[in-house]
């Protein structure tokens, strides 16, 4: 078995417009993360070979931006690196650029008459170190010189520096293969390490680096980069060298160094190291296609590999979903939607139990926070459907597992009170109403994008999925209750579901339109088209009966449904917005009134063959006609080998926001394995039959 890869050749990298746009990305398992484009030139303050996570998962900076590189041939310079500036590129050395392969770490091969270089970047796991590992090749009748010039930025990935505001202090040793810079606002210190070559000292700092992806979002686009001095390599005439950069971060000088002897001093360290990474790679695909009884295919395996990027360890041996890369941090409502994919598909039950624990900690007046501050840590509880979320990941572990003693032991006492709090009223205006459904104040669905200090599309009242969370919630408790041995609560969670359910399908059903109303309020209901009612029949207690289902299916496919994910917002609606584009007014404007979200597919292809029928035939149909080509041309486009968060809601759906995203992987990846596969989880029919519910 090998690890997938893409391979862009010259031809394609020498398309600028194009390859500027493709990125990569590679995670240490703390949080941090190396990224870039294949053209070796950052367009994003977020992009650097090493963001180390201090604390981790969080208090993320970029460190080591980058490494650009000089092959110098017969007395002549060729600079291979790429740096976009305020008055142009400069240098262009992507010309040079004979091949980049990402497989799965990123690959650069640079070629000047008869010298080739390449140069590939690993991170360690649970490492915040970067190897810059190269291999080069001089068939020249004389010696060449590479050198290496460390770009530094000390700050937080969200920031750029701007010494006239903010001054830098620091202070720069010197050794013959290494450097040493102590920070201390916060204290610091970054070191880096040549292998096979020496550090020559000659200190400058870089003005007017220029990041176009973030001018593009209205964000600060202009950076200032410290460069200590170069890396001195030198190949004789008609030979091979190999060389690496080693560099490390920590908040003290004896961890980096640890760091470092962990990645060892010689180039048979680093070879082992890149063995044992690539290892652990294909030990986890082979682990989840015999567990699965699966064939093995390429495209899979890049949504398999780029599930394991969202997963974080925090002190404590703790486990954390990332929502997304590059600036989300851990939020409750796309963990518990991304969990059952990225976790429990993948059999890491273990690290889900963690994940899951960590949210009951955190749980306040019956609510699971949606936000955990990546800086600060402190927790935001402005969220309705993340607590719901919460409990049907808790089924799903069920489903998986069978370990009722796990929820028993853990967990059983916080679900009760959340349904506890839910029915006297908590927090941010969620209670339950006289009818038995959920109301909730503005902001606290999916839907949460601010303009100008107010919500866009606020869905205060009774949002659709909200209910048919509520439900699925509430059916549960149920199941729970019931094997607990608690039947006063079995029946009164048995009372409260069914109420929820009669006024549900009296209230949302909207004749006119044979589909759910988006919001019903006191005052009316909203009837805009949007995804969200698809949730309604994809959850395993199901809040309205299959012919619904089935009417619903119909008019979201033909009004929502595109090649990569579903729209927010029906074209028919003149409120909706094509493209997400320009500052974060306008993109906020889009975000939820027309953009693709990946994520939607999950729900869709669930509830899809739940009303079609799991036939071979509409299998069939989602595998080929959905599925497959999404997994397939997506991994190639912004972000390679993931799934960006969402796309233009029109031709050529172009990939925004975040590079890669949590439950754009998890959610179609899970339907994918368990509905059109029909990979079910071990236990559900055990599960679910414990109650007389449709599936």
């Amino acid at each position: 078995m090998e690890l997938p890869y893409i391979v862009f050749s010259h031809n394609e990298i020498s398309d600028f417009d194009k390859s500027i746009n493709k990125e990569w990305l590679i995670t240490n398992g703390l949080g941090g993360y190396s990224s870039s484009t294949i053209l070796g030139i950052n367009t994003r303050k977020y992009h650097a070979l090493l963001v180390a996570a201090f604390y981790p998962p969080r208090e993320r900076r970029v460190t080591l931006s980058k490494l650009d590189e000089d092959l110098i041939l017969d007395g002549k310079i060729f600079r291979l690196g790429a740096n976009d500036f305020s008055h142009g590129l400069y240098p262009q050395g992507y010309s040079f650029l004979k091949e980049f392969k990402i497989s799965p770490f990123p690959t650069y091969v640079y070629k000047k008459n008869k010298v080739v270089l390449k140069k590939t970047i690993l991170l360690p796991y649970e490492k915040n170190a970067v190897v810059a590992f190269y291999d080069v090749t001089n068939k020249a009748n004389s010696v060449c010189s590479v050198k290496i010039y460390p770009l530094i930025a000390y700050r937080n990935h969200h920031n750029v520096i701007n010494r006239k505001v903010n001054p830098v202090w620091l202070n720069q040793k010197n050794k013959e293969k290494e450097f040493q810079l102590a920070f201390n606002n916060p204290m610091a210190t970054i070191i880096a390490r040549a292998i096979n070559g020496k550090f020559i000292k000659k200190p400058v700092w870089v003005e007017g680096l220029f990041y176009r992806k973030e001018e593009e979002r209205g964000e600060s686009s202009f950076d200032q980069g410290y460069q200590p001095g170069f890396f001195d390599f030198h190949v004789s005439k008609n030979s091979n060298l190999k060389f690496a950069v080693i560099s490390s971060a920590a908040t003290n000088k004896e961890k980096a160094k640890e760091f470092l002897q962990e990645v060892g001093s010689n180039i048979t360290c680093v070879e082992n190291l890149f063995n044992q990474e690539v290892n652990s790679r294909l030990n986890r695909l082979e682990n989840f296609y015999y567990s699965k009884n699966m064939t093995m295919n390429d495209d899979l395996n890049w949504i398999l590999l780029a599930a394991n990027d969202f997963i974080a360890k925090g002190f404590d041996d703790r486990r954390f979903i990332l929502a997304g890369f590059h600036w989300f941090g851990s939020w409750g409502r796309d963990t518990f939607v991304s969990l059952p994919g990225l976790m429990l598909i993948t059999n890491r039950f273990t690290e889900a139990r963690k994940v899951i624990l960590e949210y009951a900690n955190y749980c306040s007046q019956g609510i699971i926070p949606n936000l955990i501050n990546d800086k600060t840590g402190e927790l935001m509880f402005n969220t309705v459907d993340g607590t719901l979320w919460f409990i049907n990941t808790i089924l799903q572990y069920l489903k998986n597992t069978a370990d009722f003693a796990f929820i028993k032991n853990h967990l059983w006492q916080t679900l009760k009170d959340i349904i506890e709090n839910h029915k006297k009223g908590t927090i941010k205006g969620i209670y339950v109403d006289n009818d038995g459904l959920l109301s909730h104040g503005p902001q606290l669905t999916w839907m949460d994008a601010i303009v100008d200090g107010a919500p866009f599309t606020p869905r205060a009242g009774k949002a659709v999925e909200i209910q048919a969370l509520w439900y699925n919630a509430l059916c549960t408790l149920q199941l729970l209750a019931r094997i607990f041995g608690e039947k006063r609560l079995s029946d009164e969670y048995f009372e409260l579901s069914e109420k929820a359910k009669t006024s549900f399908n009296k209230k949302f059903w909207n004749s006119n339109q044979n589909c759910l109303f988006d919001v019903v309020e006191e005052s009316g209901s909203d009837s805009s088209l949007r995804p969200n009612q698809l949730i309604a029949g994809a959850l395993d207690f199901r809040i309205i009966d299959e012919e619904k289902a089935k009417q619903v299916v119909d008019l979201v496919q033909k009004e929502l449904l595109t090649p990569v994910g579903l729209r927010s917002l029906s074209p028919k609606d003149p409120r909706y917005k094509s493209l997400y584009s320009g500052d974060r007014k306008h993109r906020d404007q889009a975000y939820h009134n027309g953009t693709v979200w990946p994520w939607l597919l999950g729900p869709f292809i669930t509830i899809y063959l739940k009303t079609k029928g799991y036939t071979l035939s509409s299998r069939q149909y989602i595998s080929e006609k959905i599925i497959k080509p999404f997994f397939t041309l997506q991994v190639r486009q912004g972000g390679l080998g993931t799934i960006s968060e969402i796309y233009d809601a029109d031709l050529p759906y172009t990939p925004r926001g975040c590079m890669a995203q949590a439950w754009s992987v998890a959610e179609p990846l899970r339907a994918y394995v368990e509905d059109v596969c029909l990979v079910r989880p071990r236990f559900e029919s055990q599960i679910l039959s414990k109650l007389n519910f449709p599936k």
